[in-house]
């Protein structure tokens, strides 16, 4: 099987908040970040509401050339590993710098940066854009950046599956760990689509939520999109033991399928596959498991799709939520985000809720969706789904370090 796999530092930036700590404090409460956004040309979009961040300042943040090089997401997903390598006090010498690197997802890359050129040149008339725009919109670009900034000399890369990215990068970088091809990876994932061009691109797939997120819920209505990112730390199991570490949980399994299927339309079987793969990978039985966080965009597809492939493989089904109804749909970032509330389950007992919930969908029955409140629960082994467009299924087990 292979060497255990500890997560050591965790950081993130999204709706909720702008660390860890907030945002683990936001979920337990059921606080909804989404809300009316703000940027050029909103008012020309007919979805207006998102997850977005406001109170984000790069400027105090970052250096005068940093901005220059960073798209936003970029700038999340640098924050957001500042925050994990300094809460595993990861030091590294040189020869343990050459065994450490970065896996990082995302779907759009640089969205925003996208976004600015092209209404430079098509709607202000402008015949040249910046000289940094290629190496500022590249899907690589913040694991290039994370590597730099901490001397990360291992493998770096990015993957970019669309809603299962960052689970792929997460479970790709667990897999390195424990195989002994690396002994710490930087994992998560970074996005920012929140602009006219991203969101009129969404517009046109008729999925987007006008009111709000509320997965499960017979009201539901369609999906709404967050921004931010969260990264980890994901190292050697007995290097962070001998380092004194506290271990914030234990990546036990991890599985990949493809529906093979259709584009968009999702496919149960795929989910079921991925679920089914991930606890045998983990040597653990559905009985076992305590909390599912589900992918939950509140799209009907989706939603009934999950719900199906959730009670193939659960007789009788753990709880499960969504927390994409409180900081929106992160895209590419949404599986790591989303490891928070797994964190939550499994080292402090508290399972965030689904929130928005209103009424039960026959389509639904037979799942315990946690509506609008948190729930103490002693958890000692979890999964976490991504499902994207393409038929592209990654799903994560952790268990409670111990």
């Amino acid at each position: 099987m292979g060497r255990r796999v500890a997560i050591t530092g965790a950081g993130t930036v999204n709706a909720l908040a702008l660390d860890v700590q907030g945002s683990l404090a936001a979920l337990t409460a059921g606080r909804v970040a989404i809300g009316p956004m703000d940027f050029e040309e909103i008012d020309r979009l007919s979805v207006k509401i998102g997850g977005q961040i406001k109170d984000w300042v790069p400027e105090d943040r970052f250096t005068r050339q940093e901005v220059t090089l960073y798209d936003r997401a970029v700038q999340f997903a640098v924050e957001a590993g500042r925050q994990a390598i300094a809460e595993a006090g990861l030091e590294l010498s040189e020869a343990e710098a050459l065994r450490a690197g970065v896996v990082l997802g995302t779907g759009g890359g640089g969205y925003n940066t996208i976004d600015e050129s092209y209404r430079a040149v098509h709607a202000q008339g402008k015949n040249r854009v910046h000289p940094f725009t290629i190496p500022k919109l590249m899907h690589n670009a913040a694991a290039a950046h994370l590597a730099m900034r901490h001397g990360l000399k291992g493998p770096s890369f990015t993957v970019s599956t669309a809603c299962a990215s960052s689970n792929h990068a997460m479970g790709l970088a667990f897999q390195m760990v424990r195989s002994g091809a690396t002994d710490v990876m930087l994992a998560g994932g970074a996005e920012s689509t929140l602009c006219f061009g991203g969101l009129k691109a969404w517009e046109g797939l008729r999925v987007m939520s006008p009111d709000g997120c509320r997965p499960f819920c017979a009201s539901r209505n369609g999906m709404v999109q967050g921004e931010g990112a969260a990264v980890f730390v994901f190292e050697d199991w007995d290097r962070a033991v001998a380092r004194g570490v506290p271990i914030l949980a234990e990546v036990a399994g991890f599985a990949m399928t493809s529906d093979a299927g259709d584009i968009v339309l999702p496919d149960p079987d795929g989910a079921t596959r991925a679920m089914q793969g991930a606890l045998a990978d983990a040597d653990l039985t559905p009985e076992a498991i305590g909390y599912i966080n589900a992918h939950g965009t509140g799209t009907a597809a989706n939603d009934r799709s999950e719900a199906e492939a959730i009670r193939r493989v659960f007789d009788a089904p753990p709880p499960v939520s969504a927390t994409k109804s409180m900081h929106g749909h992160l895209l590419g970032a949404a599986g790591a985000v989303e490891l928070l509330s797994v964190i939550s389950a499994l080292r402090d007992g508290v399972i965030p809720p689904t929130a928005g919930w209103r009424e039960e969908d026959p389509a639904v029955l037979g799942l315990d969706v946690v509506p609008n409140e948190a729930r103490r629960a002693q958890v000692d082994a979890a999964l976490t789904n991504a499902f994207a467009f393409g038929g592209m299924n990654a799903c994560l087990a952790l268990k409670r370090a111990g």
